[in-house]
């Protein structure tokens, strides 16, 4: 097993804007990428489905950061509940020039067994909800020509896994969503990209798909090890930076598995 070094020290990449984080900022990719958008200077709206769990997370920003972090509920399934988060984020904040759409939901059903309320469910979560976010982010941001979009997607998408029909056609939509929105939003200045992590490290992975395959996973990728959050944070990051001023309509594989 190849150690984790330490994460890159911030470079105030993000400083004076206003970024939001929509779904799951209480846990895993989604709270790591609002902590590091946070300490490269960002002010961050987070926002869960847990209520218990956001409350939890904006206290440990609030205690670490010393840009403005304020926080909402919002079910990404909810299209008003999406406009309300945006619509706050706008009031509190100011105009959102950075949107990490971080909703996502897996499980595993071999195709055989799957029922259709199954398969509807994991893509109303997670290409749904992508829909939704980008076109009221695309809807506030042509106006002001400016801002960026970053899509979670997976490397799901194009790897064929068993039991993973459902997840892996949902992500194969996120990465198409982005780059055809990256094209109808590039003439007003807006980027729309995504990040597909491998298999990441975070507290409820084990839950949600076995230790085993865990493992598994781990043994496969060329440094003996998961990916861990901040990890795929720190892309994130750059990604809504100038670094990737240039970068628009593509699904940036953050992965290191054995051919």
């Amino acid at each position: 097993m190849i150690e984790l070094s330490a994460p890159p020290e911030p470079r105030d990449l993000l400083r004076g804007r206003v970024a939001v984080v929509t779904a799951a900022a209480g846990t895993g990719i989604g709270f790591a990428t609002a902590r590091r958008l946070a300490r490269e200077g960002a002010s961050v709206m987070i926002s869960d489905r847990h209520e218990v769990r956001l409350a939890a997370a904006l206290e440990s920003l609030r205690a670490e950061v010393t840009t403005p972090v304020v926080a909402m509920p919002c079910d990404v399934s909810d299209g008003d509940q999406i406009e309300r988060l945006y619509d706050a984020t706008e009031a509190q904040l100011g105009p959102i020039d950075v949107a990490f759409n971080n909703a996502g939901l897996g499980g595993r059903s071999a195709l055989v067994d799957m029922t259709d309320e199954a398969w509807f469910h994991v893509l109303d979560v997670t290409l749904y909800s992508a829909f939704r976010c980008t076109r009221s982010l695309m809807r506030r941001m042509i106006p002001r020509r400016s801002g960026t979009i970053i899509n979670i997607a997976s490397v799901t998408a194009w790897r064929a896994e068993v039991e993973q029909s459902h997840y892996g056609a949902a992500k194969a939509a996120v990465a198409a969503l982005t780059r055809c929105a990256a094209m109808e939003a590039a003439p007003f200045g807006i980027r729309i990209n995504a990040v597909a992590p491998t298999i990441t490290l975070h507290e409820n992975l084990a839950r949600a798909i076995g230790q085993d395959l865990v493992q598994w996973w781990g043994d496969r990728q060329a440094q003996g090890r998961v990916a861990e959050t901040a990890e795929i944070a720190a892309v994130v990051a750059w990604l809504a930076s100038d670094y990737a001023s240039y970068l628009t309509g593509e699904v940036v594989s953050v992965s290191a598995q054995h051919p």
